[in-house]
């Protein structure tokens, strides 16, 4: 395998901190919560938003430094609705040559919020509040939190995603002059689910494709203390309604095992290093050599304790049939490159994605791909083949797995490795990473 290019060893995060700070700012990526991802087009930098209105800053998204607090304090309007000072989850935007960010104020399980917009000349900032978007509260079915901005690629409408629980994810139209609220109510709903799962569903983000002329939804599942998950779903229209693989509405509220949209990251573990849970409030940075997905997700910790999050982003990768799936491993740097069926040949871990209730740990058991495209997975027996110069299909008994292979740098092993990125004709995601010799 030495004609593989490997990407280098990415930066190691520093310890995991004993204790948060109120301001949220922690050494490396530590309470990097509910993380917008954005490159500014002028200076080719790449930023991350999160959280406490923290900024961060890259020129390649593996090396970051924090910039610090961008917006002081939400409006005054704002506050005075809420009884909170508190920012979550800010997203941007850039209108000619204004920077638009757009925070939640709110306080923990409650609905009594709003997102307001704050504005700068300048990706860093500061931002400076223009005035309230959308105010929510128990009256309302929404809970006014969690935005993000979406264009609609035939009119140039500009809209505001939005949701947290209760009655779900809503999309509401917006003035692009001013970047405020276009319409009077609560928009058009995009996604829910049904209250034996207390409704929860958050963090809702779109990207529009023109290669396949999908818009596609990305919205956490799950509690973002434990079962935190990414499903998609894709529609020809802005406004839905979005569809996951077996043709089911993400606002379908007969979802009576958990299975409505396609999971595309949730709680796993390798067999070696540290298991991970709670992927999610994800964003999708559309860049010149790809696609990436960018969320916070925690250490397994199930004991309730405080477990602080961290950030992850992996590439995305288009399917034959215009799905979007996750890498197997945090992105290091890694492209896309010629390989050969020889390079294939190995023993490899594999985690199915698969929901379950609730949505748990995915446990990697091993499979074996074999030179007369033989393949051995635990009792199944199937067969493999490549289909391109790193793609391959992976078929036992009726299920066929449509595979993309990568280098990738192994964060339990420290080491470089192939990883394998697929989609199961039944809509299962799938990741492999080969074991050493």
């Amino acid at each position: 395998m030495s004609h593989i290019i490997y990407p280098q060893k990415p930066p190691v995060e520093p310890p995991k901190p004993e204790h948060i700070t109120q301001d949220r700012q922690l050494p490396g990526l530590w309470m990097t919560h509910d993380p917008a991802v954005f490159r500014d087009p002028d200076n080719r930098n790449y930023y991350i938003y999160s959280t406490g209105a923290l900024c961060r800053r890259s020129k390649d998204l593996l090396h970051w430094e924090t910039l610090g607090k961008v917006v002081n304090d939400p409006p005054e309007e704002s506050a005075a609705w809420t009884k909170s000072h508190d920012i979550w989850a800010p997203d941007i935007v850039k209108v000619g040559s204004e920077y638009r960010l757009y925070c939640s104020n709110s306080s923990w399980g409650v609905r009594q919020s709003c997102i307001f917009l704050a504005v700068s000349d300048s990706p860093e900032g500061p931002f400076l509040p223009r005035g309230c978007v959308l105010k929510t509260s128990d009256a309302l079915p929404v809970n006014g939190i969690d935005a993000n901005i979406i264009e609609d690629a035939r009119t140039g409408e500009q809209y505001l995603l939005y949701g947290s629980f209760w009655g779900g994810c809503h999309i509401l139209l917006l003035d692009k002059s001013t970047g405020l609220a276009a319409e009077d109510g609560i928009g058009t709903c995009l996604a829910r689910r049904p209250s034996w799962t207390d409704c929860s569903l958050e963090g809702p983000y779109m990207i529009y494709l023109p290669e396949t002329d999908y818009y596609y939804l990305f919205v956490s599942y799950g509690s973002l203390k434990s079962d935190y998950n990414i499903r998609i779903g894709r529609s020809r229209h802005i406004t839905g309604p979005f569809y996951d693989y077996h043709g089911r509405e993400l606002t379908d509220l007969h979802d009576d095992d958990n299975t409505v949209g396609l999971m595309i990251s949730c709680g796993y573990r390798w067999f070696d290093g540290m298991p991970y849970m709670a992927p999610g409030h994800n964003s999708v940075l559309q860049d010149d050599d790809g696609m990436f997905l960018v969320s916070h997700i925690r250490e397994m910790n199930f004991k309730e304790e405080h477990e602080p999050s961290t950030m992850q982003i992996r590439r995305l990768y288009l399917t034959p049939d215009e799905w979007l799936i996750a890498a197997a491993q945090p992105y290091a740097g890694e492209t896309l490159q010629k390989l050969d069926a020889e390079d294939m040949i190995g023993h490899f871990e594999r985690i199915s994605l698969t929901p379950s209730v609730p949505q748990g740990i995915m446990c990697a058991h091993p499979m074996r791909l074999m030179e007369n495209g033989r393949m051995e997975c635990c009792s199944v027996i199937g067969s493999w083949k490549m289909t391109g110069n790193h793609t391959l299909t992976i078929q036992y008994g009726n299920t066929t797995e449509s595979v993309t292979a990568s280098p990738a740098w192994d964060r339990e092993l420290d080491r470089p490795t192939l990883m394998l990125s697929g989609l199961s004709n039944k809509g299962i995601c799938t990741w492999y990473k080969k074991r050493p010799n």
